[in-house]
């Protein structure tokens, strides 16, 4: 874990209380949308925020580098050690992967999650879509990590654990600051509602 409590922003990112709708997101909208308040927490007011367009770069740098190690790894025992049915099963690895790469920047657009008075709503998946509502009187542990590359590319994913195993919630491809903020709004109205207040 990369967090640092230290290090939340003092102005978060812009603020926009535009409702996102499907129409919007099929036409590329791949703004991050944020109604944050002057504590830096965000608001409850029902609005789609959507992950930032890092988190599409990230992923695609990350499976080229993939595709670079398999084609590698395949020409090696297929060369050198005169396997050549090696080439077989990696070409089919990197097509599945290029295939992934082509559908990634739509699977993004349709990453989202919403801010209600009593629960958090997350929603994933084109043809097969989830969407999971997560109360805050559940949540036991919100947690932010990082792998090498999401640092370098400045995304985060935040992570919701509760009582029950499957309601756990994964958000990837937040920024830092957008991260902080939404790990900073569920820790609070989570207390509030566990206190009853």
């Amino acid at each position: 874990m990369t967090e640092n409590p230290q290090s939340r922003p003092l102005n978060p990112d812009p603020v926009s209380s535009a409702p996102v709708t499907d129409q919007a997101l099929d036409a590329g909208t791949y703004t991050q949308l944020r109604t944050a308040r002057s504590d830096g927490r965000l608001e409850l007011d029902g609005v789609w925020h959507q992950i930032s367009p890092r988190y599409v770069v990230s992923q695609i740098v990350q499976n080229l580098l993939f595709i670079i190690v398999v084609a590698g790894a395949a020409l090696v025992v297929a060369f050198v050690l005169h396997q050549v049915w090696a080439l077989i099963p990696a070409g089919v690895i990197v097509l599945i992967t290029l295939l992934t790469l082509i559908i990634l920047p739509r699977q993004a657009r349709a990453i989202g999650y919403m801010l209600r008075e009593d629960d958090i709503v997350f929603r994933k998946g084109i043809l097969w879509q989830r969407m999971i509502a997560v109360p805050y009187g559940r949540m036991q542990l919100v947690d932010i990590t990082q792998g090498p590359l999401d640092r370098a590319f400045g995304v985060s994913q935040l992570k919701m654990v509760t009582a029950a195993a499957t309601t756990g919630v994964q958000i990837p491809g937040l920024t830092q600051a957008a991260a902080e903020a939404l790990r900073d709004t569920l820790i609070k109205v989570a207390e509030t509602r566990r206190t009853g207040l």
